[in-house]
């Protein structure tokens, strides 16, 4: 609710002071300033949901999910039969039992080795990954920081001209009765109508700025629970058991 609320509160004294000065400079009779003010920001955000976009579509986690399985399903597979048996039924073995007990460690050891690799550069993608959305956390702070600059530059210009320019002209059409004051007096009043209806739009855009913030954390947080399994696995879990099938 606080980051919904706008106010100069959240801006620096510099930023105030920047505000402040590029407020005087809008000119709302000029259509063009009127229809690309702050569009270069819009732009920014729209660029920036769709570079997040097609980061989750590119991210299949559930391959790594699948290689995590393997490697657990790989683990528990191998002497399942010696420990149905127990410890006595382990060490009544022949010699070529055992010899086949080597071959089969042998044998598992290559496919826990493969899903290690696998995990390994899935542990290189995710670290990346887990990097680029901090860098786009920035950015969108960055750009919702500048479009809510471009809002309360124009609330107050817009306030501003509607108890100054457009009173004035009311007080004179009043006055005059004049046609020609009258209609100059609609005319300003539409243009800021027009201009109310600009930072509405850039309004809405802030609030999409607004979500991406916890939606970027979002999948942040997703990559990294990920990677911390996979380096699990590859510092505990595939070590411990390799020094237990030595032992």
């Amino acid at each position: 609710a606080h980051a919904v609320k706008l106010d100069e509160s959240q801006l620096t004294e510099a930023e105030r002071k920047m505000v402040d000065e590029f407020s005087q400079k809008i000119d709302i009779t000029d259509s063009s300033v009127v229809l690309q003010y702050g569009a270069a920001a819009q732009k920014n955000i729209a660029g920036f949901s769709e570079s997040t976009l097609n980061s989750v579509r590119t991210r299949d986690l559930g391959e790594i999910g699948q290689a995590l399985s393997s490697l657990v399903v790989e683990l528990k597979g191998f002497g399942k039969e010696e420990d149905e048996k127990g410890i006595f039924g382990f060490f009544k073995k022949k010699k070529n039992e055992l010899e086949a007990m080597k071959v089969a460690y042998t044998k598992a050891e290559a496919n826990v080795d493969k899903i290690a690799e696998v995990l390994e550069g899935h542990q290189v993608t995710l670290m990346k990954d887990i990097a680029m959305l901090d860098q786009m956390y920035e950015l969108n702070t960055k750009y919702y920081k500048e479009l809510t600059m471009y809002i309360i530059a124009g609330k107050k210009r817009l306030e501003y001209l509607r108890t100054h320019d457009l009173e004035q002209l009311r007080q004179k059409a009043a006055a005059s009765g004049a046609q020609e004051d009258a209609q100059a007096y609609n005319d300003f009043a539409n243009l800021c109508s027009r201009f109310e209806k600009k930072l509405h739009d850039l309004e809405l855009t802030r609030m999409i700025s607004i979500q991406m913030g916890p939606q970027t954390r979002l999948l942040q947080n997703n990559d990294t629970l990920m990677l911390e399994k996979i380096q699990s696995s590859l510092v505990n879990t595939i070590p411990l058991w390799k020094s237990q099938m030595v032992l």
